[in-house]
């Protein structure tokens, strides 16, 4: 699919010419091997970068290709340093799914065998939603995030075997960190479960899910805003009256998302008094730690619905 976002610096179309964006340390640029001796590894945004980071810690040295909220997955095309990046890793990690099929050129032309973890292979929820359709964020489907961790732990392992260990203990502890968002999900469930909210796009649906929440919004409407296009005036039309009519506690807006539609729906929500939860698809500015980014995120969807926000 395909997104256009009026706020966000898309970067031009260039097949096989590709761009990097740095989300490790200095040496991670040049070419070759990290003079430190750590493992080169490649992600395709910083979400997964942070992922990989927490697993590896100070024996990978990792680049995110996305490390930008202003850069848009969905339409990045890389240029030549991405590609050598790519080149010299031992391990990339996309999501896979069609978001980031700029990832998967850069390893077809990279002239190199790198191991690869694709999320959304690993996740399997692809084939379970057969011809429903599929939800292709799956960096926030939290049990995919951990078999991501244990997939890359494994990898590292292989690519590492004298710090296997470490890579296996830091799967674990951050696993464990994931289920305490598990936890805050299920608490919001606990209390919550039925309640109606909107969205602006599918990006946090998962862990709408999750918390035992019902998406009120037309899907009609949530598609065109995720395919950068608008909807038809009726469904936004429809859209607004949801949100100001009170027929929902909370509208989850992504904030990497903007365009006179969205701010609609949001301005319309807030003359109702309904909150409206910011939610980002990739790690804010500042934030490097996708726990820290994914618990503050939940908690803002607990004090909207528990009228604290």
């Amino acid at each position: 699919m395909t997104l256009r976002r009026p706020l966000t610096i898309l970067v031009g179309v260039a097949a096989l010419s590709l761009a990097v964006v740095a989300c490790g340390s200095s040496d991670d640029a040049g070419s070759g091997a990290p003079a430190d001796g750590t493992v080169p590894v490649v992600a395709s945004t910083n979400v997964y970068g942070a992922v990989v980071r927490a697993v590896g810690g100070e024996h990978v040295s990792v680049t995110s290709v996305i490390d930008s909220p202003d850069a848009d997955p969905h339409e990045y095309e890389s240029r030549p340093a991405d590609a050598a990046a790519v080149a010299r890793a031992k391990l990339v990690v996309m999501n896979g799914g069609g978001y980031d099929d700029f990832a998967t050129k850069l390893v077809a032309s990279a002239g190199s065998s790198p191991a690869i973890v694709d999320a959304v292979q690993v996740s399997g929820l692809e084939q379970a939603a057969g011809s429903g359709g599929f939800n292709e964020h799956v960096w926030y489907h939290l049990p995919t995030v951990r078999k991501v961790a244990d997939q890359v732990a494994k990898d590292l392992g292989t690519l590492d075997p004298a710090n296997a260990a470490a890579y296996t203990a830091n799967a674990t502890a951050f696993d464990g960190k994931v289920a305490g968002l598990t936890s805050k999900l299920e608490a919001i469930k606990a209390q919550h479960a039925g309640r109606r909210v909107a969205v602006t796009e599918p990006v946090p649906l998962y862990e709408i899910e999750a918390a035992g929440l019902v998406n009120a919004t037309p899907e009609e409407f949530s598609k065109a805003v995720e395919e950068g296009n608008d909807p038809p005036a009726a469904v936004l039309d429809e859209t607004t009256r949801l949100v100001a009519g009170g027929d929902v506690k909370a509208l989850v807006s992504n904030s990497q998302t903007e365009s006179p539609t969205t701010t609609r729906v949001e301005d319309a929500a807030k003359a109702a008094g309904v909150p409206v939860v910011s939610v980002t698809e990739t790690l804010p500015a500042g934030v490097d730690d996708y726990v820290a980014w994914q618990s503050s995120q939940i908690d803002a969807l607990a004090a909207a619905l528990n009228g604290t926000a």
